[in-house]
């Protein structure tokens, strides 16, 4: 990887209270500019806490971080920011893809209204044409009928199309760098390779870095160039995506890999 990086996270330690031990421990993570970046691990690796870390979205009322530890953004430093300013990074030069549409999208709300609000929040001099671009956001997310859509509540659409007004949200604004913090594992097999194969598609359209977050080694050979892996809150191995998948070094990430179902040959007897 080159010497610049649109993103840096170095040495991040996380802990969210005195007497458990940290959730991330170390991690040292590079992102640069139009790269596809994973990070694979299980539930409780500490993938999503370092993911949140980059926009301060853990709660900071019992997260500390590390001393040392240092998270920047093209060049600038976040984690010792005031969180008044990391307010005007969010969704404008860094987005979030979460999981869970329902748990984001507010319910009583039209999804064209929360996807504009979010659009002219960070570029209020739009306001006038809000609407237009984002039915076009929507359009470019493979929503069919978006002006339809724009008027419809988020319980009128299935789980896919949902996911994909989150994309639109996200990348209403064109930030740098999109997270996307388990976006297709709530999806059936077909909607997630859609999914992907979008947001993959505005990366490569809108010069976007991608840092996906996943415990799914098919996300990780289908979509990601650098991948690292998670364990117990740190980083146990890194490097090229087609490299971790053919030749792994750790233990763990045989393991990962072992886990991945097979439709021939002898199936693994452990995960």
């Amino acid at each position: 990887m080159s010497d610049q990086a649109l993103l840096e996270i170095r040495d991040l330690s996380v802990r969210f209270s005195a007497s458990a031990p940290p959730a991330v421990r170390g991690v040292s993570i590079r992102v640069e500019a139009g790269t596809r970046v994973g990070i694979i691990g299980e539930s409780g690796s500490g993938k999503s806490v370092t993911a949140m870390s980059v926009l301060r979205l853990n709660d900071e009322r019992i997260a500390h971080y590390g001393e040392e530890s240092s998270i920047t953004l093209d060049g600038r430093e976040l984690l010792k920011a005031p969180l008044s300013a990391i307010q005007g990074v969010r969704g404008a030069q860094a987005s979030m893809i979460f999981q869970d549409p329902m748990s984001v999208l507010n319910p009583v709300f039209r999804v064209g209204h929360q996807v504009r609000d979010v659009l002219v929040a960070h570029r209020p001099e739009l306001r006038k044409t809000a609407k237009a671009l984002v039915i076009e956001s929507l359009d470019a997310v493979g929503i069919r009928n978006p002006a339809a859509v724009y008027r419809q509540y988020p319980h009128e659409l299935s789980g896919g199309m949902r996911q994909r007004v989150m994309i639109a949200m996200a990348i209403a604004s064109s930030p740098r760098l999109l997270i996307a913090d388990e976006a297709t594992s709530a999806l059936d097999v077909t909607v997630q390779a859609a999914v992907l194969e979008t947001i993959g598609a505005l990366a490569d359209d809108r010069g976007m870095a991608v840092l996906m977050i996943t415990h799914d080694m098919g996300v990780v050979a289908r979509f990601c160039d650098y991948v690292y892996v998670m364990y117990h809150g740190e980083v146990v191995e890194s490097g090229a995506a087609a490299d971790i998948l053919t030749s792994p070094q750790h233990d763990y990430t045989k393991k990962l890999l072992a886990s991945v179902p097979r439709l021939h040959g002898d199936q693994p007897r452990t995960a």
